[in-house]
């Protein structure tokens, strides 16, 4: 129909494309290997698994009706327990922590939340896609903020992507409402430093500003690198809403649980929002993940531990993967954590075809329809006018079997021939 009536409303403007289904069509369409959207292609441990099976055949029968709305009671007394030790305060089950549809679910509801129109929003990039249009329909004006690389060479850190703290501190000011920050982040895999953190801590203590802290790869880290919770600086805690994840935690990326966790005056604005959205998330998910978290308390220190193990599994692929890349040309930027590594595909000698798309998404185009192969495009998690600082960047996702790796391993060798 024709009628103005029927049109997305004014505030969607602009947010109409998502890299995730523009991608992931693509690769069906042309039988890719997909190592784009970050899912596994194993099997989530047996452990959450059994506990969603036994709440599925449990005679509670209230196991199958409408949960507390802000969150299961089960679950939510399990998380307190979990981040206490971390975010070195208690926390109240009840006021300091709302379950979400994911992680996603309570970045939107903190946005809409807190956010009125015109006002400023900082994002560090590269950023998680949905944070800008986000921002975007909640009518507030996103304010980026580049990590750039400080070193060139075959084989990088993302360790070696910073931000310039002059920068970062002209972008406050008394229109500044929120600041986004993404640690460990995607795409990048950075780890952001406690001297980092500490000046992003600074400038929000001295603009009153509020701070986002998305932390859903908290667990998978390598190398020794310490993964810091902004929230436990000083008086950080009373100005900070931190998000995870039960997909990232547990590799159950479908089971769509997340949670934000803070002081109860800024865990009331979410709660409004999700009230009045979702109301509640499914109950049978939220006893498993309670229950998962409870068995996971009980072995933290030993080897089954699901929370530290999956980064010991999790860091060969990333070695192997990073190998793969390095001899196949590409200039590797090895993560310090998640499960996305970003390469310079600058050195390979690609006749990439013309069109109006950034010079990474027609790579990708011509990878996926050529080679058979589906990474991601990264200028998706940058601003328009940062754009061009991913344009010979791609992002390759390694949460993957082995035979999968040793797949694109095989494509990347047919490559050179």
């Amino acid at each position: 129909m024709s009628s103005a009536k029927f049109q997305p409303a004014k505030r969607l403007h602009g947010t109409e494309k998502n890299v995730w289904v523009d991608i992931s069509r693509l690769a069906v369409e042309n039988k890719a290997l997909n190592l784009g959207q970050g899912f596994p292609d194993f099997m989530a441990p047996e452990t959450v698994i059994s506990c969603l099976r036994d709440v599925a055949n449990s005679d509670n029968p209230l196991l199958h009706q409408y949960a507390r709305s802000f969150g299961h009671p089960r679950l939510v007394n399990a998380l307190a327990a979990v981040y206490e030790p971390h975010l070195q305060r208690l926390v109240d089950p009840i006021t300091d922590i709302l379950i979400s549809v994911g992680a996603y679910g309570s970045l939107f509801c903190i946005i809409q939340g807190l956010v009125n129109p015109g006002d400023e929003v900082i994002i560090i990039e590269p950023f998680y896609d949905c944070y800008l249009p986000m921002v975007t329909v909640a009518q507030g004006i996103p304010v980026p903020v580049p990590l750039k690389p400080t070193k060139d060479g075959s084989r990088t850190s993302s360790a070696d992507w910073k931000f310039d703290p002059e920068e970062m501190a002209s972008k406050f000011n008394s229109k500044t409402k929120l600041i986004i920050i993404n640690t460990p982040s995607n795409p990048l895999g950075k780890v952001f430093t406690k001297d980092e953190l500490k000046i992003v801590a600074d400038l929000c203590k001295k603009h009153d500003v509020v701070c986002v802290a998305d932390e859903v790869y908290e667990w998978m880290t390598y190398d020794n690198n310490k993964h810091l919770k902004i929230a436990t600086l000083p008086d950080m805690w009373e100005r900070t809403l931190t998000v995870g994840s039960a997909g990232k935690t547990f590799s159950v990326t479908g089971w769509k649980i997340g949670w934000c966790i803070g002081p109860k005056h800024l865990i009331n604005c979410a709660q409004i929002v999700h009230q009045n959205c979702n109301y509640t998330c499914p109950t049978p998910i939220q006893e498993a993940i309670a229950r998962g978290l409870e068995i996971e308390i009980s072995r933290i220190g030993t080897p089954e531990c699901y929370l530290t193990a999956l980064s010991e599994q999790l860091r060969p692929k990333r070695d192997y993967l990073a190998t793969v890349l390095a001899e196949a040309g590409l200039k590797p930027v090895v993560p310090q954590a998640g499960y996305f590594m970003l390469a310079d595909f600058s050195s390979l000698d690609v006749d990439i075809p013309d069109g109006d798309e950034t010079k990474d998404f027609r790579f990708v185009r011509w990878l996926t329809i050529n080679k058979k192969l589906t990474v991601i495009p990264p200028s998706a998690f940058y601003s328009e006018e940062h754009r061009d600082l991913a344009e010979n960047l791609v992002r390759f996702c390694f949460i993957k079997e082995d035979s999968t790796l040793e797949k694109a391993e095989e494509i990347l060798r047919n490559w050179k021939k």
